[in-house]
C-alpha cells in the first residue's frame, strides 16, 4: 500500500496541473502582501480602519495595528475561493484524469485491487491539499512578518476586539490552519468523488464548484427556509477555522464541525 501511495504521489506531483496551486499562491500571495505594504505607507491602511472603526471614540491608538498575524489572517479571508479551485483542479483529475487517458483500465488489470488504487489516490489527494495548504500558511506569515513585523494580534470582530498575545498568536494560527486542512479536505473529497463518476477531469471541477457554490450561498443566506438545511450541508463548517481566533475557543462547536466534516470526507470516499 505505501508503494502504491509513492506511485500515486509521483504521478500527481508531477502533472502540471499539481503545480498550479503553488505557482498561483507563489505570485498571488507576495503581490498581496506588497499592495498591503503600500497601502500601510500611503496612509491608514483601509483594513486596520474596519478593524477598529467601532472603538475609535473609546480608544486612542498610537503606532500600527497592523503587523504579520494581520496580513495571513487577512489572506485566509481572501482566498478562500481559490482554495477549493485549487484543490478540486487536482482532486478531480486523480481518477477522470486516467479515464480520459485510458491508463486506469490498464492499472486495474495488474495483481493490486480496485479498493488499493483508489484508496491510494485519496490519499495522495490529501497529502497534496496539506501540503498547498501548509505552503499558504508558511508563506503568508513568513512574508507577513518580513513586511509589517512580530506583535499582538488584534482580531477584528464586529463591536469589538480581542487582543492575542504573541505567544498565544502561533498556537492560534497553528489550530486554524489545521481546521483550515480539515475543512478543505471535505472539498477535496468531494471532487475525487465527482471525478469517480466523470470521464474527464473538467466535470468534476465545475461540478465541486457549482456546489460549493450553491451550498455556500444557502449556508450564509439568512431566511427560515433554509435554517433546517444549513446544519447539514459541508459548508456551514468550512469556515471553522475562525473559531480559532475567538475568546475563549468554542470547542463544542469546533468539535462539532469536525465531525460533519469527518462524515462528509468518509461519505464522499468510496473505494
Amino acid at each position: 500500500m505505501f508503494k502504491l501511495i509513492h506511485i500515486e504521489n509521483i504521478k500527481t506531483f508531477y502533472k502540471w496541473r499539481t503545480g498550479i496551486g503553488f505557482l498561483a499562491i507563489g505570485v498571488l500571495l507576495p503581490l498581496m502582501m506588497i499592495g498591503m505594504s503600500l497601502d500601510i505607507g500611503h496612509g491608514p491602511s483601509a483594513m486596520a480602519v474596519r478593524a477598529v472603526k467601532d472603538l475609535s471614540e473609546n480608544f486612542f491608538i498610537v503606532g500600527s495595528i497592523f503587523n504579520g498575524f494581520s496580513a495571513a489572517y487577512f489572506v485566509m479571508n481572501s482566498l478562500w475561493v481559490l482554495i477549493p479551485f485549487l484543490i478540486a483542479l487536482v482532486a478531480g483529475d486523480q481518477i477522470a484524469g486516467e479515464n480520459a487517458a485510458g491508463t486506469f483500465r490498464i492499472s486495474l488489470i495488474r495483481p493490486t485491487s480496485r479498493t488499493q488504487i483508489i484508496s491510494a489516490k485519496f490519499i495522495t489527494t490529501l497529502i497534496y491539499t496539506v501540503l498547498l495548504i501548509f505552503f499558504l500558511g508558511l508563506l503568508s506569515i513568513g512574508i507577513g512578518i518580513l513586511l509589517f513585523g512580530r506583535g499582538d494580534f488584534l482580531v477584528p470582530r464586529r463591536g469589538e476586539i480581542l487582543v492575542l498575545l504573541e505567544g498565544q498568536t502561533w498556537l492560534r494560527f497553528g489550530l486554524a490552519y489545521l481546521l483550515a486542512i480539515w475543512a478543505m479536505w471535505s472539498v477535496a473529497s468531494l471532487a475525487f468523488f465527482l471525478s469517480t463518476l466523470a470521464e474527464n477531469s473538467l466535470g468534476p471541477v465545475i461540478g465541486t464548484m457549482a456546489i460549493l457554490i450553491a451550498s455556500l450561498i444557502i449556508s450564509k443566506t439568512p431566511l427560515q427556509i433554509f435554517n433546517k438545511v444549513k446544519p447539514l450541508l459541508f459548508t456551514t463548517y468550512v469556515d471553522g477555522w475562525r473559531k480559532a481566533f475567538q475568546e475563549p475557543i468554542p470547542w463544542h462547536e469546533i468539535n462539532s464541525g469536525v465531525l460533519y466534516l469527518a462524515i462528509y470526507i468518509l461519505g464522499f470516499f468510496c473505494p
